[in-house]
């Protein structure tokens, strides 16, 4: 099957389940410059998958060309999401190759539900190439795109006890002092979400580290008795 059918039955699919009254709210809430068809992301989700289920991609290069067309190409945002939705099948799991085609997304995508949705895709290389995959992380914890940065911070959420304290350690340090609301959310994010795993360890750190209030907050918001602001 080719890649054009796949991304036109997808297309088709969003456009017959649309709502248009719903449309005009989500992308107020989501501050979009591009226009909704009204679909609710699960559902963008679940169309993808589903088109991909009756009609298989061969090759992980097909998957890729499908995704990057249909983000590229977006009219509505929901296509994106559904773009998205294709990088969770398994022919994409855990493969090295799919991280360029993950940085564009996040840099092209530029926004917070972009962004969170491609860490879950970050996190599974972390297990399957983690050498590779945290110098990739490193890398985009320094970057120029505030996009990346955030990406790189909540790359492993999820990760639980697998998580690597030291590249946890070293994207937030290279980012503690910046003032980004996305970023310093991250940060408090990430750090809350390894606390249900070691809370010594994220209490420690918190309090060694001049954190922002934010962060500080969204780190400690499980503790009893947060630690003192400095």
């Amino acid at each position: 099957m080719s890649v054009a059918f796949l991304v036109a039955e997808i297309r088709d699919a969003l456009r017959d389940a649309a709502d248009p009254k719903r449309a005009p709210g989500m992308q107020a809430y989501m501050k979009s410059s591009m226009p909704y068809r009204g679909v609710p992301v699960p559902a963008a989700r679940r169309i993808a998958k589903a088109a991909a289920k009756a009609h298989p991609l061969g090759t992980l290069d097909e998957l890729q060309t499908a995704v990057r067309t249909l983000w590229d190409a977006a009219e509505f945002r929901e296509e994106r999401y559904a773009a998205s939705g294709l990088t969770g099948l398994p022919l994409a799991a855990g493969r090295l190759e799919m991280l360029p085609l993950y940085e564009h997304m996040a840099t092209t995508g530029a926004w917070w539900d972009h962004v969170d949705d491609i860490a879950h895709r970050i996190a599974d290389l972390h297990d399957a190439h983690p050498e590779e995959t945290a110098d990739a992380v490193r890398r985009w914890s320094s970057s120029g795109d505030v996009w990346l940065r955030r990406l790189a911070i909540i790359s492993q959420l999820g990760r639980s006890d697998r998580l690597d304290t030291a590249l946890l350690t070293d994207v937030i340090d290279r980012n503690a002092s910046d003032t980004n609301f996305f970023i310093r959310k991250a940060i408090g994010w990430a750090l809350r979400e390894y606390a249900r795993v070691d809370p010594d360890w994220v209490r420690d750190f918190v309090a060694s580290r001049e954190l922002s209030g934010l962060s500080r907050r969204e780190a400690l918001k499980h503790f009893a008795t947060p630690s003192p602001q400095r």
